[in-house]
């Protein structure tokens, strides 16, 4: 690299240094006016940018359309609800039981039915609520409530809310439950991510940077980085999201957010520490900001293209919250490079030293000690004396210890978790769910749905009659109350059951494209796995009775199973495809196989230490129910991808280096160089994806502690001990088979 061509000196002192060589002059118009410029450019795209947070709502979704996998049946079974329906609606369940263990009065029911009467004429109601349906004890009653799914669900549902609570008759506890009850509760758990998550990822961001640099302006021109990033990047996917290019859900926008921050500011300070280094040899403000870029440069486009990459592997995903997290994350990536290559380096460069204040870097301070086997001054140095003294019983040590951490892995249940766990903290819904268990089958309101021709119909009830754990079965009909009428097979007959007054005539099913849609109550729980047995069983008993894709099985429960099944398929596939494409890439990056090999190996048993412990965590300490199969994916392609980055920072360091001095000197020298910016990268890091932990979602917070313990366990053990060590050990092999690993440069080993 540029930097690494610069002729040397020794200092008095013993010590390597570079010699400043002066670039041509460049006008000062130029050194003022391109970074002014490229300042102006950013501010505005973030200013117009910024307004936009409070807009995501427009654009974003929440619903259960936006987490289903395209090709799975019962996607296809949701995608033709409103042929039988009439409206796009889903249902809320009013759940009224009396707190005395008694049965409902006379006059607690008519007060539930004005109750029905009022909740239909809540904005956002589509049509009527059902009259209350009594449980078999009569101790509780049940109100079902369709809710138009194209308005604001949430703000329906806490309107249902307010009413119920306000009008629930004495002696009576209320819950408002079902589908529509969960999705309010889903997306009140992601409320915080446009303003709690923010906050406290930039404040967690700016304490360790202070700490770190113990200025007060450096850390706010790198914050600026990372936001001004974040804000371009998400005007960008708001109107990708607006034109229907790409989804946008609660899930996606915390990572989103996150991943931004985190990036820029880890790519802004290795920025910093180039551009330190360079004003730390005495050179002046523009020639330290075009020595820090040369340098800067290759890595930091090598690490976001790694993660960019690692990312896009997630457009194989059969679920649509994947497809759309792929995209969507790589845009993010993109401008936090674009920022820490632009903005920060024009910042810098119209600051200048100033940046430092008050400890401002010092000609000679930043040279590395030419000896680093020899006693030395400083963490880093002092980490790399001991690596060269003692590699080997480092590399084993730390393998056999990651090692033992990944058999945590035989603890992780990660084969998806019922949706009433997905909240944590109280769960109106939750409560709601279990309150109906307790009276009415457990799958009231969340029925399976089956898609059949209309000429399969009476084979089908009977298939479901005699499956167990299905309570009762209907079909849908126009002309019934509620939209459903029960059905029965008579002599191979289908015929449905008259509601309402003595001697109405029995409705006629709903036929679209010649299908009717049944529905069939389950005993149990819909996001139950006894409701996950029944409907399993129920498939395969179809395709045994009618052929192979003659009826489709659907519902809630349908598509819990749907998309664990495709996340499992997902995480099966992608992982290995990951891991290849970053492996070309840093052979490209370090012109070797042996070093991207190890560096892929270690970067393996990392993210096997790190979901070990955290099953262990997840399990015997926080009590968690499990872990949806989207977590592992989530997890590996974060930390492969972003515990690359630090591989990239350290090895493309220490190829430079080793051009210069061989490669364990190199070696030495690259860990001294990059030790502190590696160990501040990983606490932003860190500390970015530990605030996911404030969305009180199972999947973020599952995610935030993986990510979290992971990068530090890379920050702290992998990048700054057993790679060092491990390539030390194995000298200039490591960069097999290119000119470097066959020069002779490196024939004496530093272990004096």
């Amino acid at each position: 690299m540029a930097s690494s061509s610069a002729p040397t000196r020794r200092s008095p002192r013993g010590e390597t240094t570079r010699r400043s060589v002066r670039p041509p002059r460049v006008s000062r118009w130029l050194r003022v006016g391109i970074p002014s410029l490229l300042v102006l450019l950013w501010v505005v795209g973030g200013s117009i940018g910024g307004p936009f947070f409070g807009r995501v709502d427009q654009v974003a979704t929440n619903d259960q359309s936006s987490f289903l996998p395209q090709s799975a049946d019962a996607t296809r079974v949701s995608e033709r609800l409103t042929d039988f329906t009439g409206s796009d609606t889903i249902p809320a369940i009013v759940v009224a039981t009396t707190s005395d263990g008694r049965a409902l009065s006379d006059a607690q029911v008519a007060a539930l039915q004005s109750l029905a009467t009022d909740i239909a004429a809540v904005e956002g109601v589509a049509g009527d609520a059902s009259p209350p349906v009594v449980s078999d004890d009569g101790q509780a009653a049940q109100i079902f409530v369709p809710i138009d799914s194209s308005g604001e669900v949430r703000e329906v549902v806490e309107q249902v809310r307010e009413r119920v609570s306000a009008q629930v008759p004495a002696g009576v506890e209320a819950w408002v439950t079902g589908p529509a009850g969960f999705t309010s509760d889903l997306v009140k758990g992601f409320l915080g991510i446009d303003g709690l998550l923010l906050v406290v990822a930039l404040a967690a961001v700016f304490v360790i940077l202070v700490i770190v640099y113990r200025s007060p302006l450096l850390p706010i021109l790198v914050l600026l980085t990372s936001v001004f990033a974040l804000c371009v990047a998400l005007l960008t996917v708001w109107w990708l999201a607006y034109a229907g290019i790409v989804v946008l859900n609660g899930q996606v926008q915390g990572i989103l957010f996150i991943l931004v921050i985190g990036a820029a500011t880890d790519y802004a300070l290795l920025y910093v520490a180039r551009f330190r280094e360079a004003v730390g040899e005495g050179l002046r403000r523009w020639d330290a900001t075009t020595r820090a870029w040369r340098g800067a440069f290759e890595p930091i486009l090598a690490s976001g293209g790694t993660v960019i990459a690692g990312l896009l592997c997630l457009l194989l995903s059969d679920l649509a919250t994947n497809r759309a997290l792929g995209p969507i994350a790589s845009i993010g990536i993109a401008f936090a490079v674009l920022s820490a290559l632009t903005f920060l380096p024009a910042l810098l460069a119209l600051v200048g030293r100033a940046a430092f204040w008050p400890f401002l870097p010092k000609p000679g301070r930043s040279a590395l000690p030419a000896d680093l086997t020899q006693p030395v001054k400083g963490l880093w140095p002092r980490q790399a004396r001991l690596v060269a003294r003692r590699a080997r019983p480092i590399w084993v040590i730390c393998t056999l210890v990651l090692l033992a951490a990944c058999v945590g892995i035989t603890q992780l249940r990660a084969d998806g978790v019922p949706a009433s766990d997905l909240v944590l903290g109280a769960s109106e819904a939750r409560d709601g769910q279990i309150a109906l268990a307790e009276h009415f089958p457990g799958g009231s309101g969340s029925p399976a749905y089956v898609l059949v021709p209309e000429r399969e119909a009476a084979r089908t009830v009977s298939v479901l009659q005699n499956a167990s754990g299905i309570e009762a079965v209907s079909v849908f009909s126009a002309d019934a109350p509620g939209g459903q009428a029960p059905v029965t097979v008579v002599d191979g007959v289908l015929q449905t059951t008259a509601l309402g007054a003595p001697g109405a005539p029995a409705p006629s099913p709903t036929v679209s494209d010649g299908d009717v849609l049944l529905a069939a109550t389950l005993a149990d729980t819909a996001d139950s796995s006894a409701a996950d047995d029944t409907v399993r069983q129920l498939r395969t008993a179809v395709a045994v009775e009618l052929g192979e894709g003659t009826a489709l099985v659907g519902g809630v429960t349908a598509t819990d199973i749907d998309s664990i099944d495709t996340s499992i398929r997902d995480r099966t596939l992608i992982i290995p495809i990951v891991l290849a494409v970053i492996l070309l890439i840093l052979m490209a990056l370090l012109r070797s196989i042996v070093a991207p090999v190890i560096l892929i190996g270690t970067v393996i048993v990392s993210f096997g230490a790190a979901l070990g412990v955290s099953a262990l965590v997840f399990d015997g300490i926080l009590g968690f129910p499990g872990a949806d199969p989207a977590v592992p994916l989530y997890g590996f392609v974060f930390l492969v991808a972003l515990g690359v980055d630090y591989n990239i920072f350290l090895m493309s360091r220490v190829r430079e280096e080793s051009l210069a001095h061989g490669t364990r000197a190199g070696i030495l020298r690259g860990l001294v160089a990059t030790g502190g910016v590696i160990t501040s990268a990983g606490l932003v890091l860190a500390a970015t994806f530990a605030a996911l932990g404030v969305i009180p979602i199972l999947f973020l917070a599952q995610l935030a502690f993986i990510v979290a313990f992971g990068v530090l366990l890379d920050t702290f053990v992998v990048r700054s001990l057993l790679v060092p060590a491990l390539a030390y050990d194995l000298g200039r092999r490591i960069w097999w088979p290119s000119k470097l690993g066959r020069a002779d440069a490196d024939t004496r080993r530093l272990d004096a």
